[in-house]
Parts: C-alpha cells; sequence; structure tokens
C-alpha cells in the first residue's frame, strides 16, 4: 500500500462534492460495466439531460434519448424510479447521510437496481464514508491479489484489509488506481 500511495496522487474522495442523486444514478450507470464503456455512457446520457444528474432532468427525459446514449432498459428504470423517490419525499439524502453505514446500505438495497456494491460505492463517493470496504467489488479482489501475491489464500482482501483501518475506502481508491 505504501507504493501505490506514493506511486499516485492524493486521493480524491474528500474533495468530491455533495451531488446524492448524480452520484446513485452515476453508480447504476457503471454497474457491471468496464470503467471506459462506463465513461462513455455516462457521457452520452450528461449530454442528452446535462450534469449533474438530477431527478426532474431524469424524469423529464425522452426514453429514447437515454436508450440512444446507451443505457439498458433496465437501468434506465431504475434510475426513473430513484428520480421518482427523490421527488416524492421517500427517499432523503440528509437523512441518509445521518445513518450508520450498514444502516444505510439496508436502506438503499431496498430500491430496485441498487445491490450491495452500487450502496457501498454511494458511502464511499459520495458521503465520503472513510472505512467501506466493498469486498464483492471484483477489481479489489484482483489487485489485492496481485499486490500481496496470494498470500492469504482466496480471501486476500479480506485478510489484508483489517490493517488499512479506519481508512478501508482510502486503501480501496489506492487499489482501483493501481488498476487503472
Amino acid at each position: 500500500m505504501a507504493v501505490l500511495i506514493k506511486k499516485h496522487p492524493a486521493c480524491d474522495i474528500p474533495s468530491r462534492r455533495f451531488r446524492p442523486f448524480h452520484s446513485l444514478a452515476a453508480s447504476i450507470i457503471s454497474q457491471q460495466l468496464s470503467a471506459k464503456a462506463s465513461d462513455t455512457i455516462e457521457g452520452r446520457v450528461a449530454a442528452a439531460i446535462g450534469t449533474p444528474f438530477t431527478p426532474s432532468a431524469w424524469l423529464n427525459a425522452r426514453v429514447e434519448a437515454l436508450r440512444g446514449a446507451g443505457l439498458s432498459r433496465a437501468k434506465e428504470n431504475y434510475i426513473r424510479g430513484l428520480a421518482e423517490r427523490v421527488i416524492s419525499g421517500n427517499l432523503q439524502f440528509e437523512k441518509l447521510r445521518k445513518m450508520g453505514d450498514e444502516e444505510a446500505v439496508a436502506l438503499l438495497t431496498e430500491m430496485p437496481g441498487v445491490g450491495k456494491w452500487t450502496a457501498e460505492m454511494f458511502l464511499i463517493f459520495c458521503l465520503k464514508r472513510p472505512d467501506v470496504l466493498s469486498l464483492g467489488d471484483a477489481g479489489l479482489q484482483r489487485a489485492a491479489k496481485f499486490l500481496y501475491d496470494s498470500k492469504h489464500g482466496e480471501n486476500t482482501l479480506e485478510g489484508v484489509s483489517s490493517i488499512w483501518r479506519p481508512y478501508r475506502s482510502v486503501a480501496s481508491w489506492y487499489l482501483w488506481r493501481h488498476l487503472d
């Protein structure tokens, strides 16, 4: 980890703006896609509806424009449902901000299209939680196995991550930079 910290510039998580709807929508867009594909689709969606993404812009967007940007029907519906929850007040980001990690993940994963990985990314990148580790993230698993030479068997990430507490989110950021 010390080598990665020297190699890469300072972690940018603390400097990110609080744009919760945009952050969740972007996380849904990026699910199960490479970073390059995700960036391309997100850029096309931004060109179609503007950025940062807002609930009202999403609900006013033409479905054809979103689909033409490369967004799947399912992801478009998930984000539309998210926008409806925000506008109706059924999802309040300020309340979510005050919840503990587990409680926030539980609330977020109740929504269609928001799984544990998406909720964890939201906690890391939007809520700026310092000690979130997404054990299910394939990239983190791959980087840990490569960097730590599988000294911890099949659970390399889980095995080495305890030494990064209480900054596992930051450690994750450096692992992702390594993969980039």
